[in-house]
């Protein structure tokens, strides 16, 4: 027998996975398909599997939400993500910048004088305090969107929590500028490699989950990732020549 559900919360192929599996190894399943476009699961199972107990299945996850299947005509589900403006998509991250290039400025204008080189190292530092923040809220959510599309953790799945914590201690390490020429370039290495997927993934056109702000922010992969790693890739770049 087949049955169809409703399934809310997966936003990228990698969500899609996870749910298929967690769903598969209930005793019973035959066999599952997911669409993730229409967020269903049409689930055959060898007998009846009641709805909780594939509710219990998804418990350690808890943004995915499964329902009984209530159709909805097309008509009455066009893309609402589509349909947004640019700025309401993203505004969480607008205003993030926004705030920490405002403490930047205040902090390097002392006596009159501007240091453009104090003003990179704090925007540096709040930029990586404020999205390993995001990350570290749901640790697990943020490597399952990372290893969609960066190129060391699809391999390696451990990397996403390596690279939270590094995003931590950059953060940290700006504001105490602690040896400053080594964490640099140290940055300039990362989000050179980090980049290279973000890449990848926008020039294929793909529709996935940026995992910039964990999995707090349904923010889509696109040229504002780009230009957000561009950035940090330039400071660092910049930073090193003006020290030298």
């Amino acid at each position: 027998m087949k049955h169809t559900y409703n399934v809310s919360g997966m936003t990228c192929a990698g969500c899609e996975s996870k749910v298929k599996y967690l769903l598969s190894q209930i005793n019973g399943v035959k066999n599952v398909k997911m669409d993730l476009s229409k967020g269903t699961a049409e689930i055959e199972m060898d007998g009846h599997i009641s709805t909780d107990s594939l509710i219990a299945a998804l418990k350690d996850y808890p943004k995915y939400q499964l329902s009984e299947y209530e159709h909805i005509p097309i008509n009455s589900s066009i893309n609402i993500e589509e349909q947004k403006s640019w700025f309401v998509i993203y505004k969480p991250i607008l205003i993030i910048f926004t705030y920490i290039t405002a403490i930047s400025i205040l902090v390097s204008s002392r006596d009159g004088e501007f240091s453009i080189l104090e003003a990179m190292r704090v925007f540096m530092s709040g930029f990586f305090l404020t999205f390993s923040f995001f990350k570290m809220l749901d640790l697990r959510g943020f490597v399952d969107g990372y290893a969609m599309y960066d190129l060391v953790a699809k391999r390696f799945r451990f990397w996403g929590y390596i690279y939270a914590f590094l995003e931590l201690g950059l953060g940290l390490t700006y504001a105490s500028n602690f040896q400053p020429g080594i964490i640099n370039f140290l940055t300039f290495l990362i989000m050179s490699v980090s980049i290279v997927g973000v890449l990848q993934s926008v020039l294929n056109k793909r529709k996935i989950k940026c995992a910039c702000l964990g999995a707090v922010f349904n923010l889509p992969m696109s040229t504002i990732t780009i230009i957000e790693d561009g950035l940090m890739i330039a400071m660092s770049a910049i930073m090193l020549i003006l020290m030298y």
